[in-house]
């Protein structure tokens, strides 16, 4: 593969995970089946937990609002009190869970549970975040010629932490200096970039920020960040257009540091 130079005086990546760092179908294929199979035999063993509790509440909450909505699919009054029929109330969240993945909504309540499920399946074992081979001897690299290392997803930070600490390659949470979520703004709006930018006191123009989303490297680019579009098996197919745009690569290995050896 050919090598593709790095604009001089890059100080900083900016790493998308999903199709850039790791396998779309990591989390297509592995952490949210884990969820659909999993969620019961949590709720049943985490029930009287007030973590648990929490996470209920939250999703109780949110099936109110959906409720005062209309929207359509199961709502349920989940009463998590001693005269609940436990049984019931657990089977009525699962419904409500698996109702909102099959709709891919993306409420905090939702998230917040499944960030707690994924935590404990990462402790135990049950679960290693994977990565591609090509990262981690690319970060060493970078990290080695004193540039800095972020990651901007649109899980959160969190669950970044909990991919990255419990990886198939062991912790390798040193090698980011920062974690960014949507908290920070919209990956297909360019203030996100800017305000990444001004938060890790870098310049726009030296930051490169390597994604597999086009809309992103679109908005990353208007912000004046330097972009690579990051071709992995499995990712969306660029038009004829956008090969001619953006500078792409096949592996972190073809990013060549311009007199850093």
């Amino acid at each position: 593969m050919a090598t593709v130079t790095v604009p001089v005086g890059t100080a900083a990546f900016l790493l998308d995970i999903e199709g850039t760092t790791t396998p779309i179908t990591f989390v297509k294929d592995v952490l949210f089946p884990y969820i659909k199979e999993h969620l019961e035999e949590y709720l049943t063993d985490h029930w009287e937990e007030d973590e648990c509790k929490q996470d209920v509440q939250q999703l109780k909450k949110q099936a109110e609002e959906d409720h005062r909505l209309n929207r359509a699919g199961p709502v349920h009054t989940v009463d998590q009190t001693v005269h609940t029929d436990e049984e019931k109330a657990i089977r009525e969240v699962v419904e409500n869970v698996l109702w909102q993945m099959a709709a891919d909504r993306k409420t905090t309540a939702l998230k917040q549970l499944q960030g707690h499920m994924w935590r404990a399946a990462y402790n135990s074992g049950r679960i290693k975040g994977e990565v591609y081979q090509d990262v981690v001897p690319a970060l060493r690299k970078w990290r080695h010629h004193g540039m800095k290392v972020y990651i901007y997803s649109s899980g959160s930070v969190e669950a970044q932490k909990l991919l990255f600490g419990y990886s198939v390659e062991g912790d390798l949470l040193d090698l980011f200096d920062g974690h960014f979520d949507t908290n920070i703004g919209a990956k297909v709006e360019s203030k996100s970039y800017e305000s990444i930018a001004e938060r890790i006191g870098c310049a726009p123009e030296d930051i490169v920020f390597l994604t597999d989303v086009t809309r992103e490297a679109k908005a990353a680019e208007e912000a004046g960040v330097n972009v690579f579009v990051v071709l992995r098996p499995g990712n969306m197919e660029l038009t004829d257009e956008e090969i001619a745009h953006y500078s792409t690569v096949m592996s972190f290995s073809q990013l060549e540091l311009t007199g850093r050896g």
